[in-house]
């Protein structure tokens, strides 16, 4: 997958202008790379449309002009990007009980020895966690996940058949069968390389 460049943004005026329209837009593309694991656990499979956001994002929000402070931002989002041979999410933790929260992620310290991506026959891949972002104290609730793949397996992904995320921690086991649209969407940028980059103008043009 290209990593995202410095002509992929937009302007200020131009973004601010079209920022509701693009907006909803990659609302509606999230969908189709998002998979809910039980009720506090949600993965997005990320991709050229969803972190090119983040970077477009990002600078508006901090009214960040100077291109070197774009390029920071590239060069941030970039590294999310997946690989030629992994697939890269990023873990979202959510306790709906705020005075819950410290108590619930500490019961979920360890999760990144138990999330895993399970093919339709039964074979497994281990989720590797980007560390430090938890110690045997604290748990971030925002983690980056990757799911390596070796040739065979990033074919057999690429040609279909159901996909699960598997969750077995002693305190929270879920299985979670992908929704079609989104494991047709990961499919896709793992069969094709242009599906990423297609995503990504649907999103910031609308076409």
């Amino acid at each position: 997958m290209r990593p995202i460049a410095l002509e992929d943004i937009l302007g200020g005026d131009r973004y601010a202008s079209h920022r509701d329209a693009i907006r909803r837009r990659v609302i509606a593309h999230k969908q189709t790379r998002r998979v809910a694991v039980g009720d506090r656990m949600t993965v997005l499979f990320e991709g050229r449309a969803t972190l090119w956001y983040q970077v477009q994002e990002m600078p508006w929000v901090e009214r960040v002009t100077e291109l070197d402070g774009i390029r920071q931002e590239l060069a941030v989002y970039n590294e999310l990007l997946p690989g030629p041979s992994d697939l890269s999410s990023t873990l979202l933790l959510a306790i709906d009980d705020e005075r819950r929260v410290r108590e619930e992620l500490q019961r979920l310290i360890g999760i990144d020895r138990h999330v895993g991506l399970e093919l339709g026959d039964g074979a497994r891949i281990a989720g590797v966690f980007e560390g430090g972002r938890q110690t045997d104290e604290k748990l971030s609730t925002v983690q980056y996940v990757r799911f390596p793949l070796d040739p065979t397996l990033r074919a057999r992904i690429a040609t279909g058949g159901p996909l699960t995320l598997v969750v077995d921690h002693p305190q929270y086991q879920v299985r979670a069968l992908f929704p079609e649209p989104v494991r047709a969407s990961v499919a896709a940028d793992l069969a094709n390389p242009a599906a990423a980059d297609r995503a990504l103008r649907e999103v910031r043009d609308g076409n």
